[in-house]
């Protein structure tokens, strides 16, 4: 019998596996790169610009949400969108990352930051650091309050955001106030694992989780001296990393490391609340944003965010 959630099942019925060849990974790039950017939330504008990110992020774009009612300065969001570290942009995230700008009255800004298998790490955390600290450095011309800056990110996107909280961490430059972490890929050591059960997940599996971490560090998954800021979950300590909110599906690849690591942050003095949705599989909550479990699991995140910067 099937464990997924009433409110997923017929939208689970269809979803196909997605593919990740050569080929297929370079039509998604190429498709999800050229899409047109959505129309955000009524009430919020939408701009992009081109960042200089210096020798390790020779230049980056980024998309700026902003609710025209913004009270100068607000508390500010960088987000990073998923696509298992292969595929995606910012435009897919248009109603959601216009929705968190709308709904709390913060800047979102969303990154381009460079794929692999054509830019492995560490291109992409280097993309998030650069849109991080141009956040830090320009929050007055942005209207953002420096110290009340959060990042997050979804799939790929969230195993970006922990290994930027890392980074900033371990750098002299702009510090996050918080960390968003939903179903985050954060532990190349899970494509090692046969013992996954995969019969309710859907739109990642064992399969396509090896493709995706053997391009980003363009080797094999599992070596014992993968970099912390490629794989979260290798890091020995989290001290000293800003509070996060952390949230999966019981039926999604990431669900153990992800619980593994929310505990890690608070056994290190962390604190993470953790959410975990009973019959979700992975990136439900985007295919199937209309329904009851999806609108309240959204609603959790807009609740951490404004428990953090307000």
């Amino acid at each position: 019998m099937s464990r997924i959630h009433p409110d997923l099942a017929r939208v689970a019925r269809f979803l196909p596996d997605v593919p990740s060849t050569p080929g297929v990974v370079r039509a998604l790039q190429w498709l999800t790169r050229n899409a047109p950017v959505g129309r955000p939330r009524r009430g919020v504008a939408h701009s992009s610009r081109v960042l200089s990110g210096g020798p390790a992020a020779p230049s980056v774009r980024v998309h700026v949400y902003q609710p025209a009612s913004l009270a100068r300065p607000a508390p500010a969001l960088l987000w990073i969108h998923g696509g298992g570290y292969l595929i995606g942009s910012p435009q897919q995230d248009t109603s959601l990352t216009s929705y968190f700008a709308g709904e709390l009255g913060i800047t979102v800004v969303a990154v381009q930051y460079r794929l692999a298998p054509q830019n492995p790490y560490p291109a992409a955390v280097e993309d998030c650091y650069a849109a991080l600290q141009w956040m830090h450095d320009e929050a007055a011309s942005l209207g953002v309050a420096r110290d009340r800056i959060a990042i997050g990110g979804a799939s790929a996107g969230g195993g970006l955001t922990a290994a930027l909280a890392l980074l900033a961490r371990d750098r002299d430059g702009a510090k996050p106030a918080f960390q968003l972490l939903t179903y985050p890929m954060l532990d190349d050591r899970t494509a090692l694992r046969d013992d996954v059960d995969e019969r309710d997940f859907r739109l990642w599996k064992q399969r396509n989780n090896r493709v995706g971490w053997r391009s980003y560090l363009a080797r094999e998954p599992g070596a014992a001296d993968v970099a912390i800021y490629a794989a979260a979950a290798r890091a020995p300590s989290l001290a000293g990393l800003c509070p996060a909110w952390l949230g999966v599906g019981a039926l999604d690849l990431f669900h153990d490391e992800d619980v593994a690591y929310a505990r890690r942050l608070e056994a290190d003095g962390v604190p993470c609340a953790l959410s975990v949705i009973e019959g979700a599989f992975h990136g439900f909550d985007l295919v199937a944003p209309d329904v009851g479990v999806s609108q309240r699991f959204r609603q959790t995140q807009v609740d951490a965010l404004r428990r953090a910067l307000f």
